[in-house]
């Protein structure tokens, strides 16, 4: 997989169809999904917040596919064992991955991958 670059690791913007802000929190390895190898790809979306917050799912889920597609397909590695998944997490807060925090606005999509192309998968 690609490291991000400085500028992403900076929490520099990453552009979606709604134009809200978005910047990469982190990626998780999953080892043992259900699916199998699963990438986690987590951006904070502060403007999917419940309070505030200007996109609402249809939205944001539009977001999700662009970022599997343009942001995350082309960082899963071309050697060495391929994820069967990745998903693709928006958070309107910082959030260690596996905490519980109701308060917390989330959005999950899963997608698999095909032919070089993210397919959504249903939870």
């Amino acid at each position: 997989m690609t490291d991000p670059t400085p500028a992403e690791a900076e929490g520099a913007l990453i552009a979606v169809p709604s134009g809200q802000p978005v910047t990469l929190m982190d990626v998780i390895w999953n080892e043992q999904g259900p699916e199998g190898l699963t990438l986690r790809f987590r951006f904070l979306a502060p403007e999917i917040a419940r309070e505030g917050g200007t996109i609402g799912y249809e939205l944001a889920a539009e977001d999700m596919m662009h970022l599997c597609q343009t942001y995350a397909l082309p960082r899963v590695p071309n050697t060495g064992p391929q994820p069967a998944q990745i998903v693709i997490s928006l958070s309107d807060r910082p959030l260690v991955f596996g905490a519980t925090a109701p308060e917390a606005t989330q959005f999950f999509e899963a997608y698999s991958l095909e032919n070089g192309t993210c397919i959504w998968e249903m939870f």
